[in-house]
């Protein structure tokens, strides 16, 4: 699971300046504070069954990583296993996780390596691997909410491995992004 440290980096992202204003002290400054956004969930519905096998999952292997029944959650987190082997083969599992975080936010985060900038359709976005589990690649992607990650990730060393685990997530990212908020 991506463990995004926010404590200070996230209460320290800046959304932009106001206006200065005649008699005004001078330009405002409002602080964005990812743990108070609620965020798009994937993992109750709103990706449909349908949706899930025109992109290549299949509905059944449903599996929550974090999921808060009730309230603002930074982080909501489910994945499901491939339908087929359209974008690649082997035992694998592909997470969509949706987060207050932002793309700024997963390019500072210690422990990750960004591998390249990405487009997924016309977001903007990149393609990183956390240091201490190379088995997983994460394609991120902005929205107003923050961004959302897709995963691809190895789910056992045994049998045959089939692609590039990052080529895997940024197809599959980009057959879900029409289907997530903007």
């Amino acid at each position: 699971m991506r463990a995004v440290v926010c404590g200070a980096v996230g209460a320290a992202v800046l959304a932009g300046c106001g206006e200065s204003t005649e008699g005004a002290a001078g330009p405002t400054t409002t602080v964005r504070d990812p743990d108070t956004i609620e965020v798009f969930n994937p993992c109750r519905g709103a990706l449909s069954d349908e949706v899930l096998t025109e992109v290549g999952l299949d509905p059944s292997t449903f599996h929550v990583t974090v999921d808060p029944p009730s309230g603002v959650s930074a982080w909501r987190i489910c994945s499901w296993r491939p339908l087929d082997d359209r974008y690649g083969s082997g035992k694998r599992d592909i997470g969509v996780f949706s987060t207050s975080h932002t793309l700024e936010d997963a390019r500072k985060k210690a422990g990750v390596t960004v591998i390249r900038d990405t487009t997924i359709n016309a977001r903007a976005g990149l393609v990183s691997k956390e240091n201490s589990t190379p088995d997983i690649c994460y394609v991120s992607f902005a929205a107003e909410q923050g961004m959302f990650e897709v995963t691809a990730a190895w789910l056992s060393t045994e049998g045959p491995r089939g692609g590039d685990l990052c080529r895997m997530a940024e197809q599959y990212a980009t057959a879900l992004e029409p289907h997530l908020p903007k």
